[in-house]
């Protein structure tokens, strides 16, 4: 007897291709550049990030500093300083475009097309952080560059003023961009997550902006030793040009931040794999 397969032929000239990260990652990246919110809020948190400082360095002034400052940047002591005001701005921004590539797949349901052409499903978290943190720290650098130089020729004359070939001034900025990038990554980790765009943007917001001003709230001692450590405050310490008393060193804060960074991707991995989509 002859055995007859009735599955139907592969046509001619067809190739098997497997899953492997490069294609993986190739595929986030036409994901990220086909969704117009990309665009959008990459060009906000830029924008929002020269915005700010360009304004803040021209509008600055000695005498308005102890009544609130420009664009609070009250109590700033250097020029990268009132450059880099629109950080907190842009960390925002740039936060929910993370929170967006990850947790908007879940509100649409495409990702459970994605998880089925990728079933090993870690593959997936890594392209989207691989994707959005280059590309965040590039434009964020690049933003900060344009901020300082924009602001420079409002602090001409000012003893804050500063040149970009002035030590530690290359460093700061840079610094803000590796910032921004790893808050991108954070975004992802918690869309992964919560698995919700409104609530992984909530705790996003949270974790940056709110959870500092309640640690006000704490006793002096905790306060002094815990403050430095939370995520912003860490963050904030890779991009001070000058370090404080009471913050991180900038390489310390990097580490710490990192740290944050690669908790919140511990636990998106793992909800990842031992939960359903």
């Amino acid at each position: 007897m002859t055995i007859t397969s009735l599955a139907p032929a592969a046509p001619a000239g067809t190739k098997n291709y497997k899953v492997t990260g490069a294609r993986v990652v190739r595929s986030e990246w036409a994901k990220f550049w086909s969704l117009r919110s990309s665009w959008i809020t990459l060009g906000v948190a830029v924008f929002l990030l020269v915005l700010f400082g360009a304004v803040a360095s021209f509008t600055y002034s000695p005498d308005a500093v102890g009544d609130g400052g420009p664009l609070g940047a009250e109590g700033s002591s250097d020029a990268v300083s009132l450059a880099l005001t629109g950080v907190s701005f842009a960390s925002l921004a740039i936060g929910v475009l993370g929170v967006l590539l990850s947790a908007g797949e879940y509100t649409t349901g495409m990702i459970r097309s994605t998880l089925t052409a990728v079933p090993r499903r870690l593959p997936v978290l890594w392209s989207k952080a691989v994707v959005i943190g280059p590309i965040a720290l590039l434009l964020t650098t690049v933003g900060a560059l344009a901020a300082f130089q924009l602001g420079s020729p409002g602090l001409d004359g000012e003893k804050l003023a500063l040149a970009l070939g002035d030590e530690g001034v290359l460093r700061s900025l840079a610094g803000a961009g590796v910032y921004l990038g790893l808050v991108a990554v954070f975004g992802v980790a918690l869309g992964v997550l919560i698995r919700s765009s409104a609530g992984a943007i909530a705790a996003l917001v949270g974790i940056l902006l709110i959870l500092p001003g309640l640690a006000s709230l704490l006793p002096d001692s905790w306060n002094d030793t815990l403050s430095p450590y939370f995520p912003s405050n860490a963050g904030s310490a890779v991009y001070t040009l000058h370090e404080s008393t009471d913050a991180l060193s900038p390489g310390t804060g990097l580490a710490v931040f990192a740290g944050w960074v690669a908790l919140a991707l511990a636990g998106a991995a793992f909800r990842l794999v031992r939960t359903d989509v």
